[in-house]
């Protein structure tokens, strides 16, 4: 649509790599001790995880990142991923829905519990205007109409604040094997078309 277009030109978005589209608004100049160098419950479910270490850059992290992320109808999809960091977001327009798989509460062998909400203005009806993501947890995300009633969307745009801040080597996608350890197959067969594609 015109308007998603408009949108993206005006905010200078760019595609991500988890889908959608994304700009950094805000990196803090303050540096922060990197809190994942000693992580007691590393990644687990998957090989080739997320791994800080002590050298360079990596010894620390900005104590906090902003983006904007937009989906819109011709990238609807933010595939599941997962960060070792808090991010608080903030809806500014549009509606969609939030799958979040809490891998992090997990015992070896057991299931994730899964939880689904609706961002969006109606707070009567249980929409969400700000939600947290804790750190750990696989984060999905695709767009809904504008209303109940089916109407067209011009996209979900919102704000992501990441506590420390956001670093691509604190963040991996959820491989579709993954998938099938953490949920029931019933549920894996459901959530699978929100799995990155290799």
């Amino acid at each position: 649509p015109p308007e998603a277009q408009q949108t993206i030109n005006i905010l200078n978005l760019q595609t991500h790599i988890e889908g959608g589209y994304f700009v950094e608004t805000d990196r803090d100049p303050l540096r922060v001790p990197n809190p994942f160098l000693k992580d007691t419950k590393p990644y687990r479910h998957q090989p080739g995880h997320a791994t800080a270490q002590a050298v360079g850059d990596d010894s620390t992290r900005s104590a906090s990142t902003s983006i904007f992320y937009y989906l819109t109808p011709g990238r609807p999809l933010g595939v599941f991923h997962r960060n070792r960091s808090r991010t608080v977001h903030t809806l500014h327009r549009g509606r969609g829905r939030y799958v979040i798989i809490h891998a992090d509460e997990v015992e070896e062998g057991g299931k994730a519990r899964i939880e689904t909400f609706v961002v969006g203005k109606n707070i009567a009806a249980g929409e969400k205007l700000q939600w947290t993501v804790e750190g750990g947890k696989f984060k999905g995300s695709y767009l809904l109409p504008d209303d109940e009633a089916g109407k067209d969307t011009e996209g979900l745009l919102i704000s992501e604040t990441v506590i420390p801040g956001f670093e691509y080597q604190d963040n991996d996608f959820m491989l579709p094997g993954t998938l099938e350890k953490l949920v029931k197959s019933e549920q894996a067969k459901e959530l699978v078309w929100m799995v990155k594609k290799a």
